[in-house]
């Protein structure tokens, strides 16, 4: 049976919407279900095609977790507190979260963040570029552990360069 055998039109006309929100980057259960909500649709209808999808393996919200925090890890480093208060943002379960975050570690992500904003610093003077990288890096979620050894890092590293 095809996605979109015999279908009541609503439903049929919902399901299309969903596919197409859902090529543009994967999405939650949660993010799928206010976007039907807010073209009109009503709660069964919304329901069949959230199940439709699921079946089809279309919406997965722990698949969803893992790509966001992979994409998270390489283009935008975040705390683990951050990324978990993220994904509850969007619906995703606690139990899902934990999982999906069990193996973040915030210190690695912390120097990560930091070594991509360093380069436009270069002009300040140690105190502030300490202070902008320590903002930058609370801004982010990320504790003062983090922080801290994210900056001697950094520190370490000139040392070694210069």
């Amino acid at each position: 049976m095809g996605l979109f055998d015999s279908l009541h039109p609503d439903v049929e006309k919902a399901l299309h919407l969903a596919v197409r929100y859902l090529g543009y980057r994967p999405r939650s259960e949660q993010e799928v279900t206010d976007y039907l909500k807010k073209k009109q649709y009503d709660k069964k209808s919304i329901s069949k095609v959230i199940a439709l999808l699921k079946y089809h393996d279309y919406l997965n919200d722990e698949t969803f977790a893992r790509l966001f925090v992979e994409s998270r890890k390489r283009q935008n480093p975040k705390s683990k507190f951050a990324l978990g208060y993220e994904l509850k943002q969007k619906g995703i379960s606690s139990h899902i979260r934990e999982t999906v975050l069990k193996e973040y570690k915030d210190i690695p992500m912390a120097r990560k963040a930091l070594g991509s904003k360093l380069g436009q610093w270069q002009h300040l003077d140690l105190e502030k570029k300490k202070k902008k990288a320590l903002n930058y890096l609370r801004y982010r979620g990320f504790g003062y552990e983090a922080c801290m050894t994210a900056w001697q890092n950094f520190l370490a590293d000139m040392d070694g360069n210069g």
